[in-house]
């Protein structure tokens, strides 16, 4: 017997978004001020050439929009922190941290404009809170995330430049992406896993 119950995942998203709304954690004052680009990027098809596209198109975006800046936390894998720091350590605008704990990226994630991501993880998260997000891969396995209106850019300069740039550019076209969706899950799936589990032990 299968019982669809939601992404337990979501349940701890939004129990932590509850919490940083409240007492959010320290951040960068300049966010304040300007429109968040949250970025993740560390998948092994990106190695080749891949990660200097992405921060090519940081470069590009972040001088194209003055008021726009980036936060990107680097996976500690010398193959994706060598490519990201060699392009973009020092620019301005463009923030290169350590891995983030949950809660701090997840005020990042919740007070965000546009988010630019790889991870599966963080297609799900993003979808839930209805940010506009760009995925950079040619293909996803979460085409739940393209139908609640992700695009796909892959790991191309160009392509990833050209959508961002529509959407910063067009606050109608970025406010038509901001919808929240539950079809990740709505913040009950543990309570389903557990109602579930009660069934099968007694034989439902």
């Amino acid at each position: 017997a299968i019982r669809r119950t939601g992404n337990t995942g979501i349940d701890s998203l939004l129990g932590a978004v509850e919490g940083v709304r409240a007492t959010p954690p320290a951040s960068y004052p300049e966010l304040d001020r300007k429109r968040l680009v949250l970025v993740t990027a560390h998948r092994r098809e990106s190695y080749d050439g891949g990660l200097a596209e992405i921060a090519g198109a940081l470069c590009d975006l972040t001088a194209a929009f003055d008021d726009v800046a980036v936060v990107l936390p680097v996976h500690p894998n010398p193959k994706v922190r060598g490519p990201l720091e060699a392009a973009l350590a020092g620019r301005e605008r463009i923030h290169l941290t350590a891995p983030l704990d949950y809660p701090e990226f997840v005020s990042l994630l919740d007070r965000a404009a546009l988010v630019l991501t790889d991870s599966g993880g963080v297609q799900e998260e993003a979808a839930t809170l209805g940010k506009p997000m760009l995925v950079l891969r040619d293909v996803t396995e979460r085409p739940e995330a393209l139908a609640a209106g992700a695009r796909l850019t892959g790991a191309h300069r160009g392509a990833i430049v050209s959508a961002a740039s529509r959407l910063l550019g067009d606050a109608d076209a970025l406010a038509a992406l901001s919808r929240p969706t539950t079809v990740f899950g709505d913040g009950r799936a543990a309570e389903r896993v557990v109602t579930a589990l009660a069934g099968f032990g007694a034989g439902g």
